[in-house]
């Protein structure tokens, strides 16, 4: 598993919203937000599930890992997506930083990623 999710039985709209609340409470912010159904739609006519990614940005553990890693920019900011399911509910999930941090091996990052699950985890499971 490589990130960590939630399932809802709430519409899409109202997930979303939720999901950049809580996000804020932890100190993440959203530089980043790709529609996936718009752009597909856009750039190949073809219909797909609603579906955005949110790339989330907590600035002081971005700084931290940036300075023990430069190279960590790569997998930065951390996404968090939120997409309808078949059902009507609607699934949240957030990258797990742990996995992140395996593909580098640097020890420095590992009480960075805990901080970061800890409130990603609290996040999602404020939705």
């Amino acid at each position: 598993m490589y990130g960590l999710s939630r399932k809802l039985d709430m519409g899409f709209d109202d997930v979303l919203a939720r999901t950049r609340d809580a996000l804020q409470s932890q100190g993440f912010g959203v530089l980043t937000e790709i529609d996936v159904k718009a752009t597909l739609k856009k750039k190949l006519d073809t219909e797909f599930r609603k579906y955005i990614i949110l790339g989330a940005c907590n600035p002081p553990l971005a700084h931290r890992t940036l300075s023990a890693e430069l190279e960590i920019g790569l997998l930065l900011p951390c996404n968090v997506i939120v997409y309808e399911n078949d059902d009507g509910g609607t699934t949240v999930s957030a990258v797990d930083p742990f996995t992140m941090v395996t593909v580098v091996n640097n020890r420095d990052l590992n009480a960075i990623a805990e901080e970061a699950d800890e409130r990603l985890r609290k996040a999602i499971e404020a939705i």
